[in-house]
């Protein structure tokens, strides 16, 4: 009951009772809570973003590393005969490739 009446008396004030106040506030209440672009869905977009950022980040200093290693495998034979060997195993006509497998 007592907390009825401080409702009540909160809702006697003339200020409350202005329909601009109340405009106000049924707007604020929209903006907030209810529209599409509301706080909620603003606050996890910019999350979204940042892990976006960081992703971005990420991939280009990957792209710069891949680029560096191609460079280097366009340029050094050894480097490209290296890696083709390990990567595609690779070998030449009189040798003989085994492929050791580590035991999990």
């Amino acid at each position: 009951m007592k907390y009825l009446g401080i409702i009540y008396s909160f809702i006697k004030h003339p200020w409350v009772k202005n329909r601009y106040t109340l405009t106000l506030f049924a707007f604020l209440m929209w903006m907030l809570f209810f529209d599409e672009h509301d706080t909620i869905s603003q606050t996890k977009h910019r999350g979204e973003l940042h892990q976006l950022e960081e992703d971005k980040k990420y991939y280009r200093g990957e792209i710069s590393k891949t680029k560096a290693d191609l460079d280097e495998l366009m340029t050094n034979p050894e480097k490209l005969e290296k890696f083709a060997r390990e990567k595609y195993l690779m070998k030449k006509d009189d040798e003989e490739v085994f492929v050791i497998v580590k035991g999990e």
